[in-house]
């Protein structure tokens, strides 16, 4: 039996996934899609403690109801608490939800997401464009979400946008997609001397923590990815992954055709059975280096900004990304 504030969440979660006013009929049938069973009595129950609360609010007797603001907040706060849990599951989990293909370039792929002030757009951009030039940043794909629209579990709440990068764990699944198994193993801060990996200076091992350690470093100041973009030197944060060392060759074939897609490259490749960057790996395997896809939005922190953070945000397809310098020459800033 799920308790109350659980199913309210998922009508909350339900009306959004609709994209518009719903009575309760129709948010039972979204909600036996996700797996729950539920009556339309039931449902209208709930819908009406949620009006209640202003969480909805009815539109018209014959369209139903939709979130209001307050309710996509509270939807918001219940996605957080939803990515409680040993983040190694739900890396797995986006990386093999995760339908991008390297043949065909389409597909969807994984984000992290910064809410940022309408104002701060302009500089927000430009901070990216460095980390993104400076190859410090996970390729030059970005969505601009504007306010009201929805971005993984987030909905942008007026005079906000959210900008999307691509998350590291597209890499994941990018190459499990090929056939590659890959185990997620830390996230760290990644020292770069010359504009080359030197050493990881922090770890936090993805299986034994409940938040993405990347979110961590930088949430506490800890990364100097502005700097790294313009001098070469500084720290950012950075994803450590095994391979099968029987499989070098396949990850070498998957780096050149993704290439064309503006999803990054991995930033450093070991040996079988040697250690990567002072990290040892297991017997018969091979360690990969990933840029975090959070770097740009930690050079956001870095500026000043007010910027909430949201790693492994969701999943979105590739076609609504665009390419970071084309916007900028779009949407002269």
């Amino acid at each position: 039996m799920r308790d109350t504030a659980e199913i309210r969440l998922q009508i909350l979660k339900a009306l959004r996934e609709v994209g518009g006013p719903a009575g309760a009929t129709r948010v039972a049938r979204q909600l036996e899609i996700g797996g729950v069973r539920t009556h339309p009595r039931t449902v209208r129950f709930h819908l009406l403690a949620l009006d209640r609360d202003g969480l909805v609010r009815t539109v018209t007797r014959r369209r139903g109801r939709e979130l209001t603001e307050r309710g996509a907040a509270e939807l918001a706060k219940g996605a957080v608490i939803g990515k409680l849990g040993l983040v190694a599951a739900r890396i797995d989990a986006l990386a093999y939800r995760m339908g991008f293909s390297v043949t065909s370039g389409r597909g969807t792929i994984v984000v992290n997401t910064a809410l940022i002030r309408r104002s701060y757009l302009e500089r927000a951009i430009e901070e990216a464009n460095h980390a993104v030039r400076a190859r410090v940043s996970l390729g030059d794909r970005i969505l601009v979400t504007r306010e009201g629209e929805t971005i993984g579990d987030l909905r942008v709440p007026r005079d906000h946008m959210a900008i999307g990068t691509v998350c590291s764990v597209t890499w994941t699944g990018i190459l499990m997609k090929f056939g590659i198994p890959v185990t997620s193993r830390f996230g760290g801060l990644l020292e770069i001397r010359d504009g080359r990996p030197l050493r990881f200076t922090e770890l936090i091992e993805y299986a034994g923590s409940t938040l993405d350690p990347l979110e961590v470093f930088i949430g506490a100041r800890m990364t100097s990815v502005r700097q790294c973009a313009r001098t070469g030197n500084g720290v950012i944060g950075a994803g450590f992954r095994e391979v099968p060392a029987l499989a070098l060759n396949d990850v070498q074939t998957v780096r050149q055709l993704t290439q064309r897609y503006g999803l990054g490259d991995i930033l450093a490749v070991g040996r079988p059975n040697q250690p990567l960057l002072g990290i040892p790996v297991g017997e018969g395997r091979v360690g990969i280096v990933v840029a975090a896809g959070l770097n740009p939005i930690a050079a956001m922190l870095e500026a000043g900004a007010d910027v909430t953070i949201q790693s492994l945000a969701g999943l979105v397809d590739y076609g609504m990304t665009v390419n970071l310098q084309e916007y900028r020459n779009r949407f002269p800033l």
